[in-house]
């Protein structure tokens, strides 16, 4: 828009000099009016410079202001002179309504569309015009009237872009925070159900060489033994954990594989446990097998550290469009309806909520079945095909 007011001004100031030159000198052009011509032109183009216009929705700074006044008293002083140059009013009423607040430009514009209508009334040779009366008045309420619509929308389309820009801000954030969060819950499930649980294992291995080292010396050397081998599987859970991770059973593992080694060790510190497969696993996504495991691991660690139970069974089972993980003690058992709920007891482990967000995570379910007394069987049943977002957190679902 700028350069079609620039273009427009000098084709107009073209014509106007020319109109003067042929109609309005007579037989001696006046050198003075053509002067001020020349300078009012090079007073509207290289006066840009020094005294640029505000960016959109910005104010015009006082230089600018300046180089207006100057050029509008240019025109003023000309019009005085030469009548033809009524015509350059247009790109100076454009200009005005272009770059000031609406409240200078609609009087700015009132007063150059009034210079010019008195300029076409001063030197008019032929009769009254009702046209020179009228034309220009419409002519400058439309056109006012069209640029002050487009300022608006434009000031308007201009909050919303700086709306959507700082939701998208806040959205990235909340989404960034989010991740942050879920990660930091996926680590902290992580160092439980592997670093955790063999440092618990390891504690109650030494705990029970220190008390039978005098009486029971091959005992206690048993327990160095099974505490060493626990440390030899932590540090290479650590390892695959730094790596990416994974369970560093499943490395070389089927599920089934690694769910029957995992019974066999803990049979050999703790309440015997019985592992049974019901179904062919077949190949299955690496998560799903992952989460799995760390749920047994985490449910067998609480059987041997809480339940005081004498044996354990794990049982997984395939059904083509689901599989499940059954772990099941004969020890105290537990009142399920004095569970809290997730995240609102920090004095208690991290097992089940643990346990719950990895199903969750995959489009599962956890079931927990228990009462004093009774034992306790926890369900994890997880879907084989493609599942839904992730619910949000709900309690455990319990079953007295």
């Amino acid at each position: 828009m700028t350069a079609v007011l620039h273009i427009a001004f000098f084709l107009l100031l073209g014509s106007s000099l020319v109109r003067y030159l042929l109609r309005d000198t007579g037989d001696a052009p006046n050198l003075w009016v053509i002067a001020l011509f020349v300078a009012f032109g090079a007073l509207y183009l290289p006066g840009r410079w020094p005294a640029p216009e505000a960016g959109p929705g910005g104010r015009p700074s006082g230089r600018y202001l300046v180089w207006l006044a100057a050029v509008l008293a240019a025109w003023v002083a000309l019009l005085v002179l030469a009548p033809s140059a009524a015509w350059c009013a247009m790109p100076l009423f454009f200009t005005g309504l272009h770059t000031l607040p609406t409240r200078f430009a609609v009087p700015l514009a009132a007063v150059l569309t009034a210079l010019v209508v008195a300029s076409k009334l001063r030197f008019m040779h032929d009769g009254f015009d009702p046209n020179a009366l009228i034309a220009p008045p419409a002519i400058a309420a439309v056109a006012a009237a069209v640029l002050i619509h487009l300022r608006r929308q434009s000031a308007r389309q201009r909050v919303l872009i700086d709306d959507l820009v700082r939701t998208r801000r806040d959205l990235a954030a909340t989404e960034r925070r989010a991740g942050i969060l879920a990660e930091r819950q996926r680590l902290s499930s992580e160092i439980h159900d592997t670093l955790a649980q063999g440092l618990s294992s390891q504690r109650m291995l030494l705990q029970a060489a220190d008390r039978t080292w005098e009486t029971d010396p091959r005992a206690a050397r048993g327990h160095m033994r099974d505490a060493a081998e626990i440390v030899s599987r932590s540090l290479a859970e650590a390892r695959r954990f730094v790596q990416d991770l994974a369970p560093a059973d499943l490395a070389e593992r089927s599920l089934a594989q690694a769910l029957g080694a995992l019974a066999e060790r803990e049979s050999a510190t703790g309440p015997a446990v019985d592992f049974r497969l019901d179904g062919p696993p077949g190949p299955l996504p690496e998560r799903v097998a992952a989460a799995l495991l760390r749920i047994a691991q985490g449910a067998l660690a609480n059987v041997r550290e809480h339940a005081g139970a004498s044996r354990a069974a794990l049982t997984l089972t395939c059904m083509g469009d689901q599989i499940c993980l059954d772990i099941a003690d004969d020890g105290r058992g537990f009142d399920t309806d004095a569970v809290p709920a997730p995240g609102t007891d920090r004095s208690r482990g991290h097992g089940l909520p643990a346990m719950r967000a990895r199903v969750r995570q995959l489009g599962g379910t956890l079931t927990v079945e228990s009462d004093p007394g009774e034992g306790t069987v926890v369900s994890a049943a997880i879907p084989l095909e493609p599942h839904p977002a992730p619910v949000p957190d709900r309690p455990l679902e319990t079953t007295p």
